[in-house]
């Protein structure tokens, strides 16, 4: 079985689903399965929710992608014996979280 169009609740076609469901409608689902040569129409809801606190996010073992101007020559080459490569398709320094971190370059991390 595959799905074959996904629909948001806002779309004109889910507004009976919406007057049924109201906002606990996530999104509606066309799906086909061609062994038994059916089309089906699936809902997704929310049944339940409480409140929740994300994880700060930890960058431990990757490499990030540090901004670095072309003029700051001393922070380049602290950057070069940091482990630093130049990439040069995304214009940017790539080095490990920990040792930007080190250096104090996290407000240039690239997300």
């Amino acid at each position: 079985m595959h799905t074959s169009t996904t629909i948001q609740p806002g779309h004109r076609a889910a507004r009976k689903l919406l007057a049924q469901y109201g906002n606990r409608l996530v999104c509606v689902r066309y799906r086909a399965d061609e062994q038994q040569q059916k089309r089906f129409k699936t809902v997704e809801l929310i049944i339940e929710e409480w409140a929740w606190t994300p994880r700060s996010l930890k960058i431990v073992d990757s490499s990030v992608l540090v901004q670095i101007g072309f003029a700051e020559r001393e922070l380049r080459q602290r950057v070069k014996e940091a482990g630093g490569v130049w990439k040069p398709d995304k214009q940017a320094w790539e080095l490990r979280f920990e040792r930007a971190k080190a250096l104090g370059l996290e407000k240039r991390i690239i997300k």
